[in-house]
């Protein structure tokens, strides 16, 4: 990870909103917020904040990173959008981040697998499994969208795992019922995704930085949209 990096990350595709910079490779400024507003609201005054905060300004910003999912559909496109136009208008790159892969760094240097867990409503989650015990994720099951009992049914035996994400107050004891004492439930301030680890992850990985019109969500699911449209042509 380079020493003099600036990088401004942007999440809104949950229902906690953040952004953080990272300057100079270290993480300088942080916000999260659970405030009930549209993530439209908040994500831009949050930007203001943490780059005026941190001392710095667009210009400054080597990359800009996004949260791009998987998440809440309208949520992705808003930090998707943000992030290319503040790169665009700054002539800098983007770094598409992994919402599940940003969610294991919250179970970093774990001896066993985190296993984030986002709603992903109709009866699904938003799931994957990571290896964290060399530190950095190392992806073990790939990221899905499917129901919580074939969730766990697909991961592997005699290992240890932690769930983070938002899918842990809905599921968390149906979780704990099926896998017992190898299931640790990640506490409150260990569950949301944070914007600081989108930031040390796009640090990590300047090959996968891509010009500002190249940068698109991470889909595991058609929008709803897309579905209801396509439920209607079987019918029709």
């Amino acid at each position: 990870m380079a020493n003099d990096i600036n990088i401004l990350a942007l999440d809104t595709s949950g229902p906690v909103a953040g952004c953080a910079v990272m300057r100079r490779g270290e993480i300088a400024h942080v916000v999260a917020m659970r405030q009930g507003l549209t993530h439209s609201e908040t994500i831009m005054p949050a930007v203001d904040e943490a780059l005026a905060s941190a001392g710095l300004s667009c210009a400054d910003i080597d990359v800009f990173a996004a949260v791009a999912g998987p998440g809440s559909f309208t949520g992705v496109r808003i930090g998707v959008c943000a992030a290319k136009g503040l790169a665009h208008a700054a002539g800098r790159p983007c770094c598409a981040v992994d919402a599940l892969e940003t969610l294991a760094m919250n179970a970093y240097g774990f001896d066993g697998l985190c296993c984030p867990m986002l709603d992903a409503r109709r009866g699904q989650v938003y799931c994957a499994a990571f290896d964290m015990k060399d530190g950095m994720p190392e992806r073990v099951l790939p990221g899905d969208a499917m129901k919580l009992e074939d969730f766990l049914a697909r991961l592997p035996e005699g290992r240890r795992l932690i769930f983070v994400g938002d899918g842990v107050p809905a599921y968390g004891d149906r979780v704990r019922a099926a896998l017992g004492e190898r299931a640790l439930i990640a506490p409150p301030n260990l569950r949301d995704l944070r914007a600081d680890a989108a930031c040390a992850l796009a640090a990590s990985r300047p090959e996968t930085w891509v010009e500002a019109r190249l940068l698109r969500p991470i889909y595991l699911r058609a929008p709803q949209a897309e579905r209801e449209r396509k439920a209607r042509e079987a019918r029709a």
